[in-house]
């Protein structure tokens, strides 16, 4: 324990000084060691590398643990034997960076998703990586429900489970309301202008996709009523 006495200035100094590298070095570890969530696209390549590695690595070790719990080896490298992928699910796809550390893995599908280790001459390191493989959003149609209480209003619906944007002609973000069983719906009221129009954007980790756009002319057609003469 330190005591800081106002007439030890020097001790003061390095007690100090102390606190300020335990503080360093507990939050280095932290980082070193967090879990990081990665994520990759169908038919995609996603890499991923320790934060730090020994110079003098003589072998490494990455494994994946799928959903069900399962281990297998995705790739390893040793100084003696060299690379070897033992597991069908990584072989032809997989490429190790000796000198980082760094996996890559490319034409990505659902089954490389789960949680990823990796041992350094043979010690397993803290810091884990949990991959989510997923696949494009498809491009979304926005469906129109009228109803007879607002004839000047009309319900917008995008039935998606992914993050939903609305968005009208003149850039500003509409906030929807949940819709059952999926999706989020708005209420578009008649401007009297009929080139304003909205649109609906599908978003998740890897990519974005938006609707065709809605135009008021087409939501609140003029009736015309024929009569004869």
């Amino acid at each position: 324990m330190c005591h800081l006495y106002n007439n030890n200035k020097k001790m003061s100094l390095r007690c100090l000084m102390l606190v300020i590298i335990c503080v360093v070095f507990i939050t280095t570890e932290a980082v070193s060691g967090e879990d990081v969530n990665v994520f990759g696209e169908v038919g995609g390549t996603v890499s991923f590398r320790p934060a730090r590695i020994d110079p003098s690595v003589s072998s490494i070790i990455w494994k994946h643990r799928s959903s069900t719990g399962s281990v297998v080896k995705a790739i390893e490298w040793d100084a003696d034997d060299g690379v070897t992928i033992p597991n069908p699910r990584f072989k032809g796809i997989t490429t190790l960076d000796k000198k980082t550390g760094e996996i890559t893995i490319t034409k990505l599908n659902f089954e490389h998703s789960g949680l990823y280790t990796i041992d350094i001459n043979s010690k397993e390191q803290e810091q884990r990586f949990t991959l989510e493989v997923l696949a494009r959003v498809p491009k979304p149609e926005i469906k129109i429900e009228k109803t007879e209480m607002k004839p000047n209003a009309v319900y917008l619906k995008c039935e998606y489970r992914e993050t939903i944007i609305w968005k009208n002609s003149a850039g500003e973000t509409l906030k929807g309301s949940p819709h059952t069983p999926k999706g989020e719906l708005i209420t578009a009221e008649k401007k009297g202008n009929p080139d304003v129009f909205y649109t609906c954007t599908l978003k998740n980790a890897v990519s974005e996709s938006t609707s065709d756009p809605v135009y008021e002319r087409d939501l609140f057609e003029v009736l015309h009523v024929c009569t004869r003469p």
